[in-house]
């Protein structure tokens, strides 16, 4: 199974580990920590040097009741290190919902779009669909804004046959504007308009989701519900989002979404050399 990207032809066969490379001064667990140009990239070559795989650079907040960013702060922030980032000989993914974004994050090379809104927002799909090649990750999330997707206490009938479900409806409305299934990517969206019980059963059960036939991205990374679990603040979470991504990658997962990316790669190697799947 390979991800067929921009410039980069993923080979899944080996779990990816995605790097996280925030922008953003709010961001739950590491904001602030790399704004400015010169310390994103810094970031982004140390990521590369504990293992990562892709490096996935956003410049708005996703947190539950997050604010939007106006769309010129936003490519104010992306734009001058994708614009580096991409020279650094790796697969490179823009974590954006807005469609101008895409737009000029793909005319700047690069290789994947990760939508948190499975480009719902007008002009989104149109722009990947017109790229001949780029990458896209799917996400499921409740509602369509971050700042609300956890109003209202979050119910699911089933929540494992409900996401599926979105996500095989936004899979449907690539393929009918031509994009091939080897472009496409799905993420179940943790922590997106979920309770606890939620994302432990999206994770329990990730394994069903593997009948949409694609490759699935998790980011279990830092992540509240594993705060609630472990009684540990974000930035206490490192062991719980390691075991998190081992027990994805256990039940199918090809690309893990992480901020410590050192002690993810290493987890993996032990797995590897012990056999385990994956």
């Amino acid at each position: 199974m390979h991800w067929h990207t921009t410039r980069f032809r993923i080979d899944l066969s080996r779990p990816q580990v995605m790097g996280i490379v925030n922008l953003t001064p709010d961001s739950f667990s590491d904001g602030g920590l790399h704004a400015g140009v010169k310390s994103a990239l810094a970031h982004c070559e140390r990521l590369l040097e504990e293992g990562a795989d892709i490096l996935d650079i956003g410049g708005e907040s996703t947190r539950p009741g997050a604010e939007p960013v106006p769309l010129e702060e936003e490519l104010a922030r992306v734009l001058p290190v994708l614009r580096e980032a991409v020279k650094l000989g790796v697969p490179v993914s823009l974590d954006s919902y807005k469609a101008e974004v895409m737009g000029a994050a793909l005319d700047l090379g690069v290789d994947i779009v990760n939508d948190i809104k499975a480009l719902r927002e007008p002009g989104a799909l149109q722009r990947v669909s017109a790229h001949p090649d780029c990458g896209v990750c799917l996400m499921h999330m409740r509602g369509m804004e971050p700042r609300t997707m956890q109003d209202g206490d979050p119910a699911y009938g089933d929540v494992v046959q409900e996401v599926a479900e979105f996500l095989r409806g936004r899979v449907d409305a690539l393929r009918e504007a031509g994009v091939a299934d080897a472009r496409i990517t799905l993420d179940p969206g943790i922590g997106f308009g979920k309770r606890t019980e939620h994302n432990v059963a999206l994770l329990a059960r990730q394994d069903e989701l593997l009948s949409l036939g694609l490759p699935i991205l998790a980011g279990w990374s830092r992540k509240g519900t594993l705060g609630q679990l472990t009684g540990r603040a974000a930035g206490e979470r490192l062991v719980a989002s390691v075991a998190a991504a081992l027990a994805a990658v256990q039940r199918g997962a090809r690309i893990v979404r992480v901020h410590d990316v050192g002690a993810t790669v290493d987890a993996m190697k032990i797995w590897r050399a012990a056999g385990l799947t994956g």
